[in-house]
């Protein structure tokens, strides 16, 4: 095969082939195996002793399936070439079988940096004449009868052929036009050889049936398995005489791999995608118009909050037992809050994951606003929006999934168990970063997004493109719809404040101050474009008030006291009622109190119907007096009395005169009062005392409680401090590992270590002093945690020895009775 196609880098030379991953890990310089271990975290958890130890971690089948689900499409599809490519391959052999025929220029340009991508997360190992994927992973892409290849090609000649007889194959040779061998195991290599060499293959299949070529293209793509009876068609029998089809099975038959990638011009892939699709605009507009519907949203979206733990000041609804918000009480509060079920679930959850709700922990458990919501409550506007979207950002709990099934066939609830997937924050920021690429004011087309992120992770997207939206699918959808509540988006398209939450560079994840950072600066942008809050309101004279913004908070809570919100939208439409009045009366407040509030909010005259309802609700409010007997009605006007026993409708308090001023029922306070109330009475409970009872609302709050902590997808990115000393301890134990030994010491078996007596390694020590030469021991610490070590011996006195240890790089103390055994390195092998 041509080696024109190669890219300029050249490769390795042959001498230089690694023999092994860990050979290969070993001549990396540092900055490369920081990049291993940041692309896979796992691999230093804990920290490995040597390389040799890191390859095989790096090769287990944990750690392979975790970087294969972290692989972009490209590489992937490189990764499962090499799988059916032989092993060792060179990369001409597998840019064929990438490229095709035809050498796409595509994918002859993006080969390189997909087989970089496989070197550097230890996928792929060994020099451009020998590339080696690792066992594991061929293990897993690899083609069998149970897990079919994504290339859809079945096994080799020499795979299919194993269990067939040495006549049989003979047999197929001499159909096939090929002389016959004395053995099965040539004769196999001359069959591969035909299917291989193009000229010949087209010469024997031009003289094959029409029949017999349709039937191999049906199986050309996979799947490559087919049904035959046991007396096949003459299509299929002229197939199998030549080796185009050979049986794996009773009943069975296979399309040999090398038949298949000739009458696919060399292809392993149907379509390969060297490039990641475009997410393409849908609509564009205006930043600033973009930046104003964001703002407003967000605004919104503070309101939402606000509103939602309003609603529970004073205890939220129950605790179901197995955890979580009943679906009456999440239908009830999205009625509440005038949204969706799936967007009251949104809320709540938001609310919950930002601490600012949980559950009392009383003995009816019922959910309440937390003191961090009193904190949260009086930080500014901006301050109190960054809260939520980084929280957001970072959550793991998916409200989405809020009325769906889990395992187990369980409804899954607001607030309950089961709502974490890990897999929700990276979603998140990477539809934010993929937005943020777009032109500003661009909105993306939510397929052509979708699209990218399977393209970025296909074995995290669906098995079917027509099949059901996988999670990955549904968390991009829902960030997208999530975002746009938040206020990060407006009609869309990021905003400016949304960009601002992103990392630099923007596929880089927020965490820690970095994310505390993004966040700040998110908030001073969108502080300008949220409404200022306003000190009045518009009193109308069909007793409503209109407020033409965000109000204070004093004016919005007393507000919300004496009057019933009516509608709400850029404008919030306030209603006075009788019954409104008489709950702020109730508060405490006196008629010359709410008139007087009236006056200093109002940016017009008090209508005079609504100074006549506070007036006639004060002068009837507290006439009647409500007391705890049972319960007792007293009042002054006994023909007052004489009316609410005559009503009908006071026949359920089965009440009677106590006196000609007091009637008792047989009914609680609270009954007695809501009944007379029913009746058009303005009645007001009383104390022990004969004092009235002011109705203040007491706000529920539950004890201290910590948001709920994001489930983690895997072991978190190492930092750069964890980074260097995880490396430095590698390297340190790679070399106390290799370090070659003098041919008089006791050998060892590979990786075990060094065995002496007592009196030779204090011998031996105490020599080591005197000539300065480093020594290979093996050190048991006290927790029983055996390790190799390279020291240069300082001095050894009182059943210790104190050494300049190579491998920790810094002079340590050992006691000599924790050292299993000591042996002099060979010349020049000196790590210092």
């Amino acid at each position: 095969m041509s080696v024109n196609h190669r890219p300029p880098e050249d490769p390795a030379p042959a001498s230089a082939t690694p023999r092994s991953l860990a050979e290969q890990l070993r001549a990396r310089d540092d900055a490369s195996l920081a990049a291993l271990l940041q692309a896979r975290p796992d691999l230093i958890t804990p920290v490995p002793t040597d390389l040799t130890q890191l390859a095989t971690r790096a090769g287990t089948r944990a750690s392979v399936v975790r970087a294969l689900e972290r692989l972009d499409r490209f590489a992937l599809q490189t990764a499962e070439a090499l799988a059916v490519a032989p092993d060792p391959a060179t990369y001409d052999v597998l840019l064929a079988l990438l490229a095709g025929d035809e050498r796409d220029p595509e994918v002859t340009a993006a080969l390189r940096r997909a087989l970089t991508t496989l070197r550097e997360q230890a996928l792929v190992w060994g020099a451009d004449d020998r590339l080696r994927l690792v066992r594991t992973a061929r293990e897993l892409l690899a083609p069998s009868p149970q897990h079919p290849s994504p290339t859809g090609l079945g096994p080799t000649v020499a795979e299919a052929t194993a269990g067939m007889s040495p006549g049989r194959i003979q047999e197929i040779l001499a159909a096939a036009g090929l002389p016959t061998t004395h053995d099965a195991v040539s004769a196999v290599a001359s069959l591969t050889e035909l299917f291989t060499d193009r000229p010949r293959m087209r010469a024997l299949l031009d003289g094959a049936p029409a029949e017999s070529l349709e039937v191999l293209s049906r199986l050309v793509w996979g799947p490559p398995y087919g049904q035959v009876t046991a007396d096949p068609a003459p299509r299929l029998r002229w197939l199998l005489d030549r080796g185009l089809l050979l049986p794996t099975a009773p009943g069975t038959v296979v399309l040999p791999r090398e038949v298949a990638l000739h009458l696919r011009a060399g292809r392993a892939h149907q379509k390969t995608e060297p490039l990641p699709p475009a997410v393409e605009p849908a609509v564009t507009h205006r930043p600033q118009v973009v930046d104003a519907a964001a703002a407003s949203q967000a605004y919104t979206a503070l309101a939402t909050v606000e509103e939602l733990l309003k609603d529970w000041d004073e205890g939220g609804p129950s605790v179901l037992r197995a955890g979580g918000l009943s679906v009456r009480d999440l239908k009830r509060t999205a009625v509440a809050l005038d949204v969706s079920e799936p967007i009251a679930a949104f809320w709540v959850e938001l609310a919950y994951a930002a601490g600012l709700l949980a559950s009392d922990g009383e003995a009816d458990e019922r959910y309440a606003a937390t003191p961090e919501y009193d904190v949260w409550r009086e930080l500014p506007a901006a301050e109190r929006w960054t809260r939520l979207a980084t929280v957001w950002l970072t959550a793991t709990r998916t409200p989405g999934l809020v009325g769906g099934r889990d395992s187990k066939d369980r409804t899954l609830s607001a607030l309950g168990p089961g709502l974490d997937r890990s897999a929700a924050p990276e979603v998140r920021h990477r539809v934010l970063a993929l937005l943020a690429a777009l032109p500003e004011g661009a909105a993306a087309s939510a397929d052509s997004l979708i699209a990218r992120l399977h393209w970025e992770r296909p074995l995290r997207g669906p098995q079917s493109p027509t099949g059901p939206d996988d999670l990955r699918t549904r968390l991009a959808r829902w960030a997208l719809s999530e975002a746009e509540l938040l206020g990060i988006t407006g009609r869309g398209a990021l905003s400016t404040h949304g960009r601002a939450l992103l990392a630099t560079p923007p596929d880089a994840p927020l965490a820690g101050a970095e994310l505390a950072a993004a966040a700040s600066r998110a908030g001073r942008l969108l502080a300008p474009h949220l409404p200022t809050p306003l000190d009045h309101v518009l009193l109308q004279a069909d007793l409503t008030a209109v407020a033409p913004g965000p109000l204070e908070r004093p004016l919005a809570d007393m507000l919300g006291v004496l009057a019933d919100v009516e509608s709400k939208g850029g404008a919030t439409v306030y209603r006075f009622t009788p019954g409104s009045v008489r709950r702020a009366l109730d508060a405490g407040q006196s008629a010359s109190d709410l008139h007087a509030f009236l006056a200093a909010h109002s940016s017009t005259p008090v209508p005079q119907p609504l100074t006549y309802l506070i007036d006639d609700v004060a002068r009837r409010h507290g006439h009647l007096r409500i007391g705890a007997a049972s319960a007792y009605v007293r009042c002054d006007d006994d023909a007052l009395l004489n009316e609410i026993l005559a009503d009908k409708r006071s026949a359920d308090l089965r009440l009677r005169r106590l006196a000609p001023t007091v009637l008792a029922a047989q009914a609680d306070p609270a009954t007695l009062l809501d009944g007379l109330r029913a009746m058009g009475f303005a009645p007001a409970a009383e104390s022990a005392e004969g004092d009235v009872l002011i109705a203040r609302a007491h706000a529920h709050r539950t004890p201290p409680r910590t948001a709920p902590e994001p489930v983690p997808d895997g072991p978190p990115v190492p930092d750069a401090t964890l980074l260097t000393a995880a490396i430095r301890a590698i390297r340190a134990g790679d070399l106390a590992s290799t370090a070659p030994r003098k041919a008089a010491a006791a050998p060892a078996p590979n990786g075990s270590l060094p065995r002496t007596t007592s009196a030779e390694t204090l011998a031996t020590m105490q020599a080591a002093v005197l000539t300065g030469e480093p020594l290979w021991i093996g050190y048991v610490n006290a927790e029983g945690s055996a390790s190799q070590r390279v020291i240069a011996p300082i001095r050894v006195e009182g059943g210790f020895v104190t050494a300049y240890d190579h491998t920790a790089d810094e002079v340590r103390t050992y006691p000599l009775h924790r050292i299993t055994g000591v042996a002099e390195l060979a010349d020049g092998s000196d790590s210092a």
